[in-house]
């Protein structure tokens, strides 16, 4: 059975790119988004937010015909569902987006009908999203994990793409297809492979589920570690970068490199889901979560100290995203520092960021000043340096004269 029409729900940084593969393998796609200024930039060809080409690819599938975004979701043969999935306060996995979404599209299904959730989701998310859908469409017969078919196929099919190289990566990355059940798998196969070539790897949805969780949180504690080493550095007078560049050269050692912290929405989130699941089992998830998160007050004190050094200074902060030559600055432990700046009143603090051109509504309502570069650096007694974007690694350290710098990253030694 073909699919001739996808439905996506959900087009934010992975709804949209996805909704744009599927078109531009030759699918009619309807985008289904709940802000209507989104909806109304796509349908002018404009994502809302910045990734190579994709400005390009949204342009040439919406004039095709293939791509038209709306609000209210229309039938189709396969639903998608990419909306967020936040946590509440104490980490808690909060999945409201995602059972609006299956009972927005529940009253369209029908017999053949395949539902994905991308979204990233604790262990047993895709169940609940059945039981959701099931609670409007009791005349549809869903299916169970290990247990028989139903009348719709539903799997969880968990994106696994780096912003800056997401479009790339959507295409040539393998893909972990996890049905509710083995047909479910089969046919969640049958649409990815319309644009993957990559491996679509078969499993089960819970093991898709815990998969996304399992990359992610091993990222996480090897960060932590590097960001603890660097803690351990500062305190014993060691270069934390001329230690792991030696510690690597051990054939079977890698050590990552220490940051501000750990930011984007997968890293600093999803170790909570498996954290929520089962607290007494997880303790060094909890513990790396910890020294992640605490990383930006460090900073915050390194920078504090090192202005206490001048009167009234200026501070001149170099990057607000999560990561390089990115505009995302979701969960970005570099503007948790500049917020921690401006919270602790160390003097005047300048932000600077090439991809962002405002500021993040968490330093709504602060002092913080957004300008250039050249200003910046014009201006500071204290440079910090929180992001590796590649114009501050072009930046002459001669024209920082005797400003105190702060680098966490190494960029500047």
């Amino acid at each position: 059975m073909a699919f001739d029409r996808v439905s996506v729900v959900g087009l934010g940084y992975i709804g949209l790119p996805t909704a744009c593969m599927f078109a531009r393998s030759g699918v009619e796609v309807i985008g289904v988004d709940v802000d209507q200024e989104a909806v109304d930039s796509i349908n002018r060809g404009e994502p809302q937010f910045s990734e190579p080409d994709l400005k390009l690819l949204v342009e040439r599938v919406v004039a095709s015909g293939k791509l038209r975004a709306t609000t209210t979701a229309e039938p189709a043969d396969a639903f998608v569902i990419a909306v967020p999935t936040p946590f509440k306060d104490d980490h808690v996995p909060d999945l409201r987006h995602i059972e609006a979404a299956g009972r927005h599209i529940a009253p369209l299904l029908q017999p053949g009908n395949l539902v994905i959730l991308e979204s990233t989701s604790p262990v047993g998310a895709t169940e609940k999203m059945i039981e959701w859908m099931a609670d409007e469409r009791p005349d549809l017969r869903f299916p169970k994990l290990g247990g028989e078919p139903g009348d719709v196929f539903v799997a969880h099919c968990p994106e696994r793409v780096l912003p800056g190289r997401i479009l790339v990566e959507l295409v040539d990355n393998d893909r972990i297809i996890g049905g509710i059940t083995g047909a479910c798998t089969d046919r969640a196969r049958q649409l990815y492979e319309l644009f993957v070539r990559g491996s679509c790897l078969r499993t089960d949805a819970r093991t898709a589920e815990m998969a996304k969780l399992t990359e992610n949180a091993s990222r996480d504690v090897s960060i932590a570690f590097a960001n603890e080493l660097s803690l351990l550095c500062d305190r014993l007078g060691v270069d934390v970068w001329e230690l792991i560049a030696l510690a690597n050269r051990h054939p079977r050692v890698n050590v990552l490199q220490p940051g501000p912290g750990v930011g984007g929405h997968c890293i600093a989130v999803d170790p909570w889901f498996l954290i929520d699941s089962a607290p007494e089992l997880s303790p060094l998830l909890r513990t790396a979560r910890g020294v992640n998160d605490g990383k930006p007050d460090y900073v915050v004190g390194r920078v504090v100290q090192a202005a206490s050094r001048h009167e009234n200074p200026t501070i001149a902060c170099l990057g607000l995203t999560y990561k390089a030559n990115v505009d995302d600055t979701r969960e970005s432990a570099a503007v948790k520092v500049v917020a921690g700046l401006a919270k602790h009143g160390a003097g005047r603090v300048l932000a600077v960021d090439p991809h962002v051109h405002a500021l993040p509504r968490e330093l709504a309502g602060t002092d913080v000043e957004l300008v250039d570069l050249e200003t910046a650096l014009a201006s500071a007694d204290v440079v910090v340096l929180l992001v590796e974007h590649n114009v501050f690694r072009a930046v002459n350290r001669d024209l920082l004269g005797k400003t105190d710098i702060v680098d966490v990253l190494g960029l500047w030694r």
